[in-house]
């Protein structure tokens, strides 16, 4: 079971902002379904009146996030943040005082105390939202908290930074919903946190707000599942072509379906090579093109990213 809460906030009485709710909103739409149409995350939108948004609403709603069981539980967070010297906090529009928010400290000791909920996942497009889970009792301001076992941060900004929107909304959520979107998923089209930091830290420039990623797991959890570039089917496939990791595959014109004479078999064959090709687990040897491999009867061989398949099917791990 995948739950998650998503939170938007535009209507601050003094400092108002316009495209937070339509990135809770779009948060919803990518993590709600994976790509081929099945449920994936429950979610739960608090976005609209904003004025309800209260803090000891807030905090209420994520205790409920976290007080059952579940395999993945999910916090988003698009609104003002602010920080201090007692830590960060989430600003709700009931607070006159930006430094009078939810502390990020209490939404971090929550997701500490989740002891029924595998995996926590914390996405903050905030500013300040770096600080979550720095402990400023310890010294040294920028001193990290324990993480517990499970739990993964994923913040817009330093805890020093403010995070940047357009008319569209946050930057930093731009890029999380285009990593989940298939930006960031593997061969199997498998989205996990490290991929999404990944897409996100390659996109933002040196001189860009500094995303955080701050984790303590031992597996990776899919966060969302894209329709794979290869199938598993066709992945498993790859010790019956390449009888070890560094061997080559010869190729002649029968593989290629306008030359003839022409193979029914190793046109479908082709087309698997043509998909491990495109996924970057082989290239062609002596050619510039899979086509002209086959035209002048060379070979394909495994990149290291083919091996590192090949090893997995191997060994029965995929």
């Amino acid at each position: 079971m995948y739950r998650a809460l998503l939170v938007g906030i535009d209507e601050y009485p003094d400092d108002p902002l316009s495209g937070c709710v339509r990135d809770a909103n779009r948060m919803h739409e990518v993590l709600a379904r994976n790509e081929d149409g099945s449920p994936n995350f429950e979610c739960r939108l608090l976005t609209v009146p904003a004025d309800e948004i209260t803090k000891p609403i807030l905090r209420e709603e994520i205790r409920g996030l976290f007080a059952n069981a579940a395999d993945a539980a999910l916090f988003y967070f698009a609104g003002h943040g602010s920080a201090n010297d007692l830590g960060g906090f989430l600003v709700t529009p009931d607070t006159d005082d930006p430094e009078d928010g939810l502390p990020m400290g209490t939404l971090f000791e929550l997701a500490r105390q989740a002891a029924n909920v595998r995996e926590v996942i914390i996405i903050l497009d905030c500013c300040a939202s770096g600080a979550i889970g720095d402990d400023p009792l310890r010294v040294g301001r920028n001193a990290e908290a324990t993480l517990r076992e499970g739990l993964s941060i994923l913040t817009a900004s330093r805890s020093t930074e403010t995070a940047a929107e357009t008319d569209e909304g946050g930057i930093f959520t731009a890029l999380i919903v285009a990593a989940l979107s298939g930006g960031a998923a593997d061969v199997l089209g498998l989205v996990t946190v490290p991929s999404v930091y990944a897409y996100v830290d390659r996109a933002m420039g040196a001189w860009d707000q500094r995303p955080l990623m701050k984790s303590h797991v031992t597996h990776l959890l899919p966060l969302r599942r894209c329709v794979p570039s290869v199938t598993r089917a066709e992945l498993s496939r790859l010790p019956e072509f390449f009888d070890t990791s560094n061997a080559e595959y010869p190729l002649d014109p029968s593989y290629e379906p306008d030359a003839e004479p022409h193979d029914a078999d190793h046109e479908q064959i082709f087309r698997i090579l043509q998909k491990y090709r495109d996924a970057n687990l082989l290239v062609p040897v002596g050619a510039d093109h899979l086509y002209y491999a086959a035209i002048n009867s060379t070979a394909c061989r495994l990149t290291p990213s083919g091996r590192f398949y090949w090893q997995l099917v191997s060994q029965g791990r995929l």
